[in-house]
Formats: C-alpha cells, structure tokens, sequence
C-alpha cells in the first residue's frame, strides 16, 4: 500500500501530524518508537509522547531492529515510525558502518511499502545547518541524509514540516522532466 514520510526540524510538527493520521485511521495502530530514556529529559520527553497516543494502540519500542519492528507488525496495522533521526542515531554509535546503515534503511523502506495497510514515517531534516565541526556529527549528517533519501524514494507522498506548515515533496525526476534547455532566454 505504501507509506508516508514527514520530514521536518525539531518541534515542526512531525510527531503530531502522524498522531493525527494514526487517530483518523480507522483501524488499528502499530507505533514503533526507536528512542530511550538516557536521562531524565529524554524520560519526560517519552512520557509525553506516550501520553498523546491512544491507549488502544499497540506501541513497540526497538531501537536498532527496525526491519523486525515493521515487519512483526499485524498486516492490517497503521504502522507509525517514530523517528529515524534517533534510529540512525542508535546504529551509529553502536558501531554500524554508515553504509550498513543505508542498507538496513532500504529494506525497511522496501518492507513499508510492500505492507498491505499504510504506515508514516518520521524523520528530521538536518542536513541544512553548519557543516558539524565533528567527524561523529558530519558521519550523522551524512548518514541520516541518505537514510532520508532511501526511504523518500520509496514513499508514496513526502513532506517536509516547518513551523506546523506543510510543504508536500515531489520526486527531482518529475521537476527534470519539465525543464528544456535553453530555460533563459540569453541577452
């Protein structure tokens, strides 16, 4: 059936909006949270999401298994993924080569979209900042932008958050298509 990628900053809104799909979904939810309380912030930070999601779904919580996580989900399930951003994170300073990672995150894409019933995926977009002075947070960077991308080449719609505004994506391909050279007229 396919799935849905939101794509956004912090606090843009893309936690709320898959809630939001998963309550008007008419049938039963899977969320998949990959993140884990490492200290107080993130613990409350978890409260709060858990305290947003209705009690009647169903709520797995893998941090590096992901294939497994989507896969083991009832075929008729919303799956929700919320978020890459802390998944690749966790692969990453497991040890996970940057190029196993963007491995595993195609077969998880391939696995949502072969799924009978819809799943929406969320991720940060943070490859649009300072380059990071880090060798760790430049490999972040990288990693989490192919990630992205493998799985926007796999989703039915993306949108990138910002600000709770929405701005639908559409594949580069389809905007090469309509470009014929010469696009300006020259003096």
């Amino acid at each position: 059936m396919g799935f849905l990628l939101l794509l956004g900053g912090a606090r843009s809104g893309k936690s709320a909006l898959a809630v939001e799909l998963g309550r008007r979904w008419g049938g039963p939810v899977t969320l998949v949270a990959t993140g884990e309380a490492g200290d107080e912030e993130m613990a409350a930070r978890i409260a709060r999401h858990r305290a947003e999601r209705p009690p009647a779904w169903r709520t797995v919580e893998e941090r590096a298994a992901l294939l497994d996580a989507v896969t083991a989900a009832p075929p008729g399930d919303l799956v929700l993924v919320d978020c890459l951003t802390l998944w690749v994170s966790n692969l990453l300073l497991a040890g996970t080569d940057a190029d196993e990672v963007a491995g595993a995150a195609a077969e998880v894409a391939a696995a949502l979209a072969a799924r009978t019933a819809p799943a929406a995926v969320v991720s940060n977009e943070v490859g649009m900042g300072i380059v990071p002075d880090h060798p760790l947070g430049r490999a972040y960077r990288d990693a989490l932008g192919a990630v992205n991308a493998a799985f926007a080449a796999r989703a039915d719609r993306a949108a990138l958050l910002v600000a709770g505004r929405l701005l639908e994506l559409s594949p580069a391909a389809g905007f090469l298509e309509g470009i014929e050279w010469p696009v300006w007229t020259r003096p």
